[in-house]
């Protein structure tokens, strides 16, 4: 088709295109609709992202030209939608496109088994083939933007050291809530890179989500305390009024604004047990909670996944899968890097708006690897016309996953037989189980074997949980979702709390070391989800045949007169009915406290408003409820697009419907002043909780000092006149207890077997904060003597105390005199003085390990006496070098083995060994980057 050439007659068309789209969606009620270029197609038309989606297509096919896909998502009105036509490219999309290669690339092919962290991880890769591309940007024609492992290690770089430049500290959460693209890439790796905690989060759609999308991101940024949001440049605005409300969010950002503000980079140490990532959960069954993974159980994970589907240097993976979200985040593009894997990236909305751009990409790039959830299948059996697949080719996907979302025996069916005839294979189709407390994956089935069903008695298993197989029409249809990974376990757990033996129904738990330790911020969170050694996944299901068979989320069920209930077979069939939309349709019990037991509920979202037609769907809805359940819903609710409440990954939230219900709020339009005006009160609420939350950091900190300064003068007295050094120790860390329990600050010491029954040695630790003195008096053994700076033995207050607790002066600033320093400390430590230095000399607000000095090392080297490394933990958290007032933390300090200087090296050389091998021991404990070039 041509495109016309008066405007006028391009409004027409669009009205008209509108009319047929909304007739088709709302029958009988198009006619009483008027629509112009004023109406909402949201609040007006009722149109949802899928069907914003399907007016794309119709448009770009009458008109004959490319729209691009946000214009239409982000429409407000039908003049907008005129304005993008006004603005869209001549011509359609090309379906097929040339073929790209896209395997691996030259040289043999490796994983970096040895690798414990992320960082580790692609460091070993830009050892390797810096240049090879790792991530494929999805273009309809051509190859698209390429991205290198260099590239990703430059970009990531440059973040980490905006991020270090604005102070953010090793451990601080950083939210990333930003598009599929390099961006994004950079934000979560630089973060990483940075020892940072990235915490993604999905960016906003549009306005007329802002009140359930703020609401959602307030208590994710509030629950992990991020220190920084990095956000696209057009969100920043919106990212304001969440600062407004949040104490610890300190820096918003963009990613070129990070790499503008880069003044070089410290890589921070990093352990496999330092926190990786928080994922937090889409919030289905409550609110959302933080999973603390670790460097070791995401690479745990993906190497148990890439054993599970035999991995192999020829897989190319292809996902459209958001990035905020474990499967997208975790199980595609890490597994890549891991793997080494190149991986084809589309985002969403490419999916959302031409569904057959997932399956065209497979085709092109000879994808072997992709994973979806239930729903992308099902739209690609309900969307895609055959004209649409002329010389499609999925012979090439060897392994299409299915999870995230409950999976249906019916959609697994359909789409094997649907698409055999485009090369795809039914053995190629995996449903698989995974959450994000255990990283992302936990069972997978045998690769190459297809999906399998296994039939069960409905009525047998609904009054007694055993799974009895039977093979006769009506049965009941669940998905095996296969075998724990290797090194994890499953098992079914009956409410007593006695193991089930195979088809019997229960609680599913786990464990591997691919679990999380816990809810970050959320410790009743966490004691639930731990049981004796097991996690709690939340869902019901059974074993058959060592594979788990998934029935429900026990939340879910509801329990009518004895009775069983599962919601999501009711939801899915009456989503199929015609009129109800799919995907829409929630099935909750409600407490009828006359009757002692749950009142079956259903809400099922409807455009249709003729009275006879509702009363149809009313009767067919009731009609399968009576074949499914055994008997009608007690309250049926047919309410209009939009009622519902979903999670950002489009998952129901059936309690927070329940809820809605509860309180007559479900299916009632709200309009725009009032969401506004809640958003304005939300506002000022969060302000309100700002306040609150400083004015209680205020009291900590400003009790804390007063105690500190009510404590110290009797304390110095008590020093200064006691005769006894014991007394005079006994006295400080009586105090040191005292406090460390008035300000709640554990401080948990590991190592202390190194320094018992030994004799006199050198200890050197890490200096981050004034604490660093009074936490190793409270951790080490009596008696030792602090090498304090020459300045301080003049001081009227700190010279006597110091010298009676036994302390030794040095001239730091005087070279020849340290050299004379060290050989009269040497032999005092022969005499038998147990010697406390701080080798870095002094510490600043800013973290990381500074350069170590020499002196106690010469001492030790000249004296033939060991030294003992001890780093210390987040003191520098609670009191940073220019804080006037504390803050809540705990502290960690760790003794080491003892470090023999080498008598066959001179004492330079020795101490110059001594030096390194502390350091060593040290800099991967404290949690601080490395800023020791060039010790001094």
């Amino acid at each position: 088709m041509t495109r016309p050439t008066s405007g006028n007659d391009s409004t027409q068309q669009l009205l008209e295109l509108l009319r047929e789209l909304v007739a088709e969606l709302r029958p009988g009620q198009a006619a009483m609709l008027r629509i112009d270029l004023d109406t909402f197609l949201d609040r007006d038309l009722g149109l949802d992202s899928l069907a914003r989606m399907e007016l794309l297509n119709r448009i770009e096919r009458r008109f004959g030209v490319r729209l691009e896909e946000r214009a239409v998502s982000e429409a407000e009105r039908v003049r907008d939608l005129l304005a993008a036509l006004s603005d869209a490219g001549q011509g359609g999309i090309e379906a097929a496109g040339e073929r790209i290669e896209a395997v691996a690339g030259e040289g043999a092919w490796e994983v970096p088994v040895q690798a414990v962290s992320l960082p580790e991880v692609l460091a070993w890769h830009v050892e390797r083939h810096p240049e090879r591309p790792h991530v494929r940007f999805y273009a309809d024609r051509g190859e698209g933007e390429v991205l290198s492992y260099r590239r990703l290690q430059e970009s990531a770089v440059a973040v980490a050291g905006g991020l270090q430049a604005l102070g953010v500290a090793p451990g601080e959460r950083v939210a990333i809530m930003l598009p599929t693209g390099p961006d994004y890439l950079a934000a979560f790796y630089g973060t990483v890179l940075a020892g940072a905690v990235p915490v993604p989060i999905y960016p906003p759609v549009r306005l007329a989500m802002l009140e359930d999308h703020l609401r959602r991101q307030l208590a994710i940024l509030s629950t992990c305390a991020a220190t920084a949001l990095i956000a696209f440049a057009e969100a920043l605005p919106f990212a304001r009024l969440l600062k407004l409300q949040l104490p610890s969010l300190k820096h918003l950002v963009s990613v070129a604004e990070l790499g503008t503000a880069a003044a070089g980079f410290a890589p921070p140490p990093c352990r496999p047990k330092d926190t990786a990532m928080l994922q937090y959960t889409s919030g289905s069954t409550g609110n959302p909670k933080g999973v603390i993974l670790s460097h070791s159980n995401l690479l745990v994970n993906i190497r148990a996944m890439g054993k599970a589907v035999q991995v192999a240097e020829t897989d190319v993976i292809v996902s459209w899968l958001p990035l905020y979200h474990d499967m997208g985040l975790i199980g595609t593009w890490l597994a890549g890097l891991y793997y080494g894997l190149p991986l084809v990236l589309l985002s969403p909305l490419d999916f959302l708006a031409r569904p057959g751009r997932w399956l065209w990409a497979i085709h092109r790039y000879r994808g072997t690897l992709s994973p979806a959830p239930n729903f992308a299948y099902e739209i690609c059996l309900a969307r895609l016309k055959e004209e649409e697949l002329a010389g499609l080719d999925l012979d090439s996907w060897r392994c299409a996953f299915n999870g995230a979302e409950p999976v249906s025996p019916e959609t697994l069916e359909n789409f094997c037989a649907r698409f055999a005839a485009y090369g795809f294979r039914r053995e190629s189709l995996m449903p698989v189980y995974g959450l994000a407390e255990n990283s992302v994956g936990l069972a997978f089935p045998p690769c190459g074997r297809g999906p399998l069903i296994d039939r069960i008695d409905r009525e047998v298993f609904a009054r007694s949980g055993k799974a009895i197989p039977q093979n006769e029409e009506g049965a009941l249809q669940v998905v095996v979702c296969g075998r724990p990974l290797d090194g994890h376990e499953i098992r079914i757990l009956g409410p007593g709390g006695q193991e089930l033996p195979e088809r019997r129904e229960g609680q599913v738990q786990f464990r591997g070391p691919s679990a999380t330790s816990g809810y970050f911020g959320a410790p009743e969170q966490s004691a639930k989800l731990f049981a004796n050694g097991w996690l709690e996944t939340g869902d019901l299901g059974y074993m058959a045949g060592g594979e788990l068979c998934l029935t429900g989320r026990s939340k879910d069920l509801i329990i009518i007169a004895g009775r069983n209930v599962y919601p999501q077979e009711l939801e899915e069939a009456v989503g199929r009915l015609p009129g109800i939309r799919k995907g829409n349709v929630v099935v909750f019990g409600c407490r009828d406290r006359a009757a002692g037991t749950e009142r079956l509920v259903l809400v099922a979202e409807t455009r249709e408003a003729d009275p006879v037609v509702r009363e149809r769907l009313r009767q067919e809805i009731n009609g399968l409820a009576v074949d499914l359940v055994g008997s009608p819903v007690d309250e049926l609710v047919l309410a209009p697009p939009k009622s519902l409440l979903k999670t950002s990954s489009g998952k129901l939230r059936r309690a927070a419907c329940r809820e809605l219900h509860e309180q007559g709020r479900l299916g009632i339009a709200e309009p725009r002043w009032r969401m506004l005006l809640r958003i304005a009160l939300l506002a000022l609420g969060g302000s309100w909780q700002r306040l609150r939350q400083r004015g209680a950091d205020q009291l900590y900190g400003r009790t804390l000092r007063l105690l500190f300064w009510l404590t110290a003068p009797g304390v110095w007295l008590a020093v200064v006149l006691l005769p006894r050094p014991a007394w005079r120790w006994a006295c400080m860390r009586g105090a040191l207890r005292f406090l460390s329990r008035a300000a709640r600050v554990p401080l948990a010491v590991t190592g202390l077997e190194q320094m018992a029954g030994r004799g006199p040695g050198v200890v050197v630790a890490n200096h981050a904060s004034y604490l660093d003195g009074l936490v190793l008096v409270a951790a080490l053994p009596p008696e030792f003597s602090f090498v304090a700076k020459a300045e301080l033995e003049s001081g009227r207050l700190s010279g006597p105390f110091l010298r009676k607790i036994g302390s030794v002066f040095v001239e730091r600033s005087d070279r020849q005199q340290g050299v004379e320093d060290a050989r009269r400390i040497g032999s005092l430590a022969r005499a038998g003085q147990t010697l406390v230095y701080f080798p870095e000399g002094t510490f600043t607000r800013a973290p990381g390990l500074r350069p170590f000095r020499l002196g106690a090392f010469l001492a030790a080297a000249e004296a033939s006496l060991p030294v003992v490394p001890v780093a210390i933990r987040g003191t520098r958290s609670i009191l940073r070098g220019d804080d006037k007032l504390p803050h809540r933390g705990a502290i960690e300090v760790e003794i080491g083995a003892p470090i023999q200087p080498d008598p066959q090296l001179s004492s330079w050389d020795a101490a110059l060994r001594l030096r390194e091998l502390s350091r060593q021991y040290i800099l991967p404990r404290c949690g601080e980057p490395d800023l020791g070039e060039g010790e001094g």
